[in-house]
């Protein structure tokens, strides 16, 4: 019998559904999510694997206009998610406006493979809604299959695993059968303690920081892991830990358990907030965390 394997980047604009939508195909929360934009940084891998398949599914940064080196090398992410695809899986939300210009348009358009346009969010409209806003898009986008769904509330997603799959091409599996993702416990740890203070934090606090791991140690019955919090200005510093540094406690103790969840095993947490003025902008820091190769 024939096997088919190949990769499925996820565009979108921000808090379209994206991580969402992944998490749900894996079966695994891959992807942070949050109500706030820019949540995803990295072009995270989420693998969904069967006897006849594997699909490499790609959850790329939301597509935006960049302020500064950060968001550049975040748009590099999404532009790369085009270049090396098998197919491209475009979302949308209901509510945004089709038109010439919307910021998927032209992405879209250099795509040459095949393209879903996943209308997300339809359980927020009426079936009238939905219908006038894929014949819209389908006039601006007449190369892109639609598929109306909803991540959060499951629907339709095996119509779209079921256009993917006759779109995939026939080839040997490009990771392990068992792997779930191409990131490391470090990499998710980081993101849960992330995840955190995205949600804790208000304003332009949470884009201001880089989580580090400086230390990860298993030992049989427990992890010991030492993070430092990077942030942008001193100011920010003494918003991150708060009063008598119950800030930064109320966050460690979220992240630990949950880090304990995912590692399933007690873990000793240290959280450390450092001050590395104007990373977002430094191409030598973006290179050491990641962000540029």
């Amino acid at each position: 019998m024939s096997h088919k394997s190949g990769f499925v980047n996820i565009i979108g604009k921000p808090n379209a559904g994206k991580s969402t939508l992944m998490n749900l195909l894996v079966g695994e929360q891959i992807s942070i999510i949050t109500p706030k934009a820019q949540t995803t940084r990295h072009r995270i891998i989420g693998i969904v694997n069967q006897p006849e398949y594997q699909i490499v599914f790609s959850d790329t940064p939301g597509i935006l206009k960049p302020n500064y080196k950060l968001q550049e090398s975040m748009m590099k992410f999404v532009d790369g998610a085009i270049t090396d695809a098998d197919v491209v899986l475009a979302m949308v939300e209901l509510g945004e406006l089709p038109s010439a210009e919307h910021e998927i348009v032209e992405k879209i358009n250099r795509a040459e493979v095949p393209v879903i346009l996943a209308i997300n969010k339809i359980d927020l409209g009426d079936q009238a809604t939905v219908m006038t806003k894929i014949d819209t898009w389908q006039t601006i986008l007449p190369k892109a299959t639609i598929i109306p769904i909803s991540a959060l509330s499951k629907f339709n997603a095996d119509a779209l695993v079921a256009q993917i799959l006759e779109w995939l091409p026939e080839g040997p599996a490009y990771y392990d059968k068992d792997a779930l993702t191409d990131k490391s416990e470090r990499f998710f740890v980081s993101e849960i303690l992330r995840e955190k203070i995205l949600k804790f934090y208000q304003k332009e606090i949470p884009y201001s920081i880089e989580v580090v791991i400086d230390e990860f140690k298993e030992e049989p019955l427990i992890t010991k892991i030492r993070a430092i919090i990077i942030v942008s200005r001193d100011s920010q510093k003494g918003i991150i830990i708060g009063h008598q540094g119950k800030a930064i406690k109320k966050v460690a103790t979220e992240a630990r358990k949950d880090m304990e969840k995912f590692l399933d095993k007690k873990v000793f947490l240290e959280t450390f907030v450092k001050v590395d003025k104007d990373w977002r902008d430094n191409e030598t820091r973006l290179k050491n965390y990641g962000y540029l190769d």
